[in-house]
């Protein structure tokens, strides 16, 4: 029979914005539920080796995201394995519908869904993500010293990337569908005045290439949109880059949103336009994007969501 489960504080995701919400709401005796979503741990259960989490000087990131979920639960947050599918943002308590049949209600809610990279959606693409093929540079750009790397995109992401990835890589070539990037003006200079940066215009990506044992990538084949013609690019590693999609999804018709979705936060909080409702890591952050900074809004946000039950009391 479906229950409904009540509620101080709902944390709807769990990545470092959601499982830093548990500690620090656990701590301020909310008793909060967290419910974990679709993809238990976020988008670091898909990074492997995870360099700049202070502490570890190299962890991996599933291995930190059970670390993680670990400590909220012996705070004493309680840790469910469902999938919120509505919340109802119009009457206090507000009330989340699972996936599971059970309903919760909650005196404030923190919404922690996190992002996703925008991929391309080819099999080559998958077979290599995580051992070649990466959406995040200032994740995964460290490993590719001195080696010859690629970057799909000409949007800002994309520009971004690559001249981020210029610190680590001998060579960084740009593909591009068009012969002009969508990227702000001085990111297009800044990449002009790059040596190590070459663009390939009028190319997509066909297919990414590599051994099978160990998995790794050994280049990639890209296709002139003009001519049709194929051209070989041998390469370490490919950056997806693309932008990212915050998983707004449950809330992008209710609340306030800025730059192509992400919700909107009043400034130096993780309040959203409606009182009681708090956002926090990459659902609100389309500029920094680190598990660090997510982790330093889950704890914002519990704090912020302690206050604003204190003062309804």
């Amino acid at each position: 029979m479906a229950e409904t489960r009540h509620t101080k504080v709902l944390i709807i995701g769990s990545g470092p914005a959601g499982y830093t919400a548990g500690v620090y709401a656990s701590r301020a005796m909310l008793e909060p539920i967290l419910v974990q979503g679709i993809e238990p741990g976020g988008q670091l259960t898909t990074t492997t080796e995870v360099e700049n989490w202070p502490g570890d000087t190299e962890v991996q990131g599933p291995d930190l995201m059970v670390r993680m979920e670990a400590h909220a639960k012996a705070m004493g947050c309680e840790i469910i394995g469902d999938i919120i599918t509505s919340l109802d943002t119009s009457a206090r308590p507000f009330v989340a519908k699972g996936d599971s049949g059970t309903t919760y209600t909650a005196d404030a809610v923190i919404l922690a869904t996190g992002a996703r990279a925008k991929w391309l959606g080819m099999e080559s693409e998958e077979k290599f993500k995580g051992f070649g093929v990466s959406a995040c540079a200032t994740c995964d750009g460290f490993f590719y010293r001195g080696q010859e790397i690629v970057v799909i995109g000409g949007g800002n992401t994309a520009v971004e990337e690559a001249l981020f990835l210029t610190n680590f890589a001998s060579k960084v070539t740009l593909i591009h569908r068009r012969d002009e990037l969508r990227a702000e003006k001085i990111l297009q200079d800044r990449l002009f005045k790059n040596e190590k940066i070459v663009p390939l215009w009028f190319n997509q990506l066909e297919e990414v290439y590599g051994t099978d044992a160990p998995l790794g990538v050994e280049g990639v084949k890209v296709r002139n949109v003009k001519t049709g013609e194929i051209t070989d690019i041998p390469c370490k590693g490919v950056f997806v880059a693309i932008g990212h999609a915050p998983a707004n999804e449950l809330v992008k018709d209710v609340l306030e949103l800025h730059n192509g979705g992400y919700v909107s936060v009043k400034p130096g909080t993780t309040e959203t336009s409606i009182p009681g409702i708090f956002a926090a890591g990459d659902l609100t952050d389309h500029k920094y994007r680190q598990a660090v900074t997510s982790a330093g809004m889950g704890c914002m946000a519990a704090l912020d969501a302690e206050r604003f039950l204190a003062e309804q009391e």
